[in-house]
């Protein structure tokens, strides 16, 4: 009877060790890559865009290179900032001075709900650069094929690597490179693409801004959860 005894109490103990939930086994990892510019097929991932399509002299270009220091290839995007005007254009401008590069869209979504800031490895040049995330279009009218974009300055050191961390609720809603003032939320488990942009002008306090040469490394970007 008490052998029957002692095996009975060792199963009912590991029918509760095998029910006994770990809430760290349930959440997901700390952080998670959403673009790695380890590899030349990441350029096939990304278009780039400036105000030439729209009669403006900005260029811009996106390299997938090894920077020399060991530490494998990185992604490059440079180019020349320009105020100017292609002479005769059609085009009636705002105002010219950007270049992006955009990511094509995901096949589907990628969910980012279970974090909370995002994060990139970059070296540059001093200027500020704009991180603009992509969401499905549900704060604008259903007819708008848009998507909804929510931005945020990033300031990138010269001439050594910087890891910038953007909590997801500094990004603001904008409408066009204008922030919308209706308060919005944005809905994380719905990105469709992102983009890293650069402006003749704006910016934080301190920045390079003004026309000319542009360049920033790209090591990855990242969602991490901090919280």
């Amino acid at each position: 009877m008490s052998r029957f005894r002692s095996l009975w109490k060792a199963s009912v103990n590991a029918t509760k060790r095998a029910l006994k939930w770990n809430v760290e086994d349930l959440m997901p990892p700390s952080e998670k890559y959403v673009f790695n510019f380890n590899s030349k097929e990441e350029l096939k991932r990304w278009h780039l865009y400036s105000d030439s399509e729209y009669g403006g002299l900005s260029s811009a270009s996106l390299e997938i290179t090894d920077a020399g220091t060991g530490a494998g290839l990185s992604g490059i995007f440079l180019g020349n900032l320009s105020k100017d005007v292609t002479e005769g254009s059609t085009w009636r401008m705002n105002r010219s001075g950007f270049c992006g590069m955009r990511s094509k869209k995901f096949d589907g979504f990628i969910d980012l709900d279970a974090y909370d800031t995002i994060a990139m490895r970059l070296r540059g040049d001093g200027r500020c650069y704009i991180s603009t995330i992509y969401t499905e279009n549900w704060v604008n009218s259903p007819g708008q094929q848009e998507d909804n974009s929510w931005q945020a300055f990033v300031f990138v050191p010269k001439d050594e690597w910087h890891i910038a961390k953007i909590p997801l609720l500094r990004y603001l809603p904008t409408w066009r490179g204008n922030i919308i003032s209706a308060k919005l939320e944005m809905n994380p488990s719905r990105i469709v693409g992102m983009s890293l942009s650069v402006n003749a002008e704006g910016g934080v306090p301190g920045a390079k801004s003004g026309p000319g040469d542009f360049r920033v490394e790209i090591d990855w970007i990242k969602a991490l959860r901090t919280l």
